[in-house]
């Protein structure tokens, strides 16, 4: 191998290491913190942002985004309904389906959670010029499509050694 590959191979792996184990754990680590102050466990959060993301939100796009089952996403949305973080509401279109919504106070609430976080996003942020952050912000949309690729992969194959897929 090249002095130039080895160079490059390395830096691959650095990469890899601090986005994809180091970085990853601090922001599941970040995010269990914020469900600790709310009661919430993370995966309760994580669908709260989702219906957050999207205004008329259902049941079973939340199971859809989330790879959970119907059942879990209803015990999710059961828990963050008891904790006064969102609200059911019918659907006008379609009065059989069920709307998630957010409770704009609480929303507020949960935002002042990330304040610090976004002051010290803005201050990492003015470190750059706006095309490194262009470079960046695309880079970041194109391991967000990958992730999400990836993890559908491993929804869609079964682990022959895991007992859970006998189950099914």
């Amino acid at each position: 191998m090249s002095r130039k590959a080895s160079a490059r191979s390395g830096l691959e792996q650095r990469i890899t290491e601090q986005l994809g184990r180091r970085l990853s754990a601090r922001t599941l680590l970040f995010h269990q913190a914020i469900a600790d102050r709310l009661g919430l466990n993370p995966t309760d959060l994580k669908c709260l942002d989702l219906a957050r993301a999207e205004r008329d939100i259902t049941a079973g796009r939340i199971a859809e985004l989330t790879g959970l089952t119907t059942a879990a996403v209803t015990s999710v949305i059961d828990r963050l309904e008891r904790s006064g973080l969102i609200r059911r509401a019918k659907d006008p279109g379609d009065r059989r389906k069920v709307i998630v919504r957010t409770v704009p106070d609480r929303a507020a609430e949960i935002g002042k959670l990330f304040e610090s976080l976004d002051r010290a996003m803005r201050q990492l942020f003015a470190r750059y010029t706006n095309a490194e952050l262009e470079l960046i912000q695309a880079f970041a949309s194109q391991l967000d499509q990958l992730m999400q690729a990836e993890t559908l992969k491993l929804r869609e194959t079964e682990d022959p050694n895991n007992p859970q897929n006998s189950l099914k």
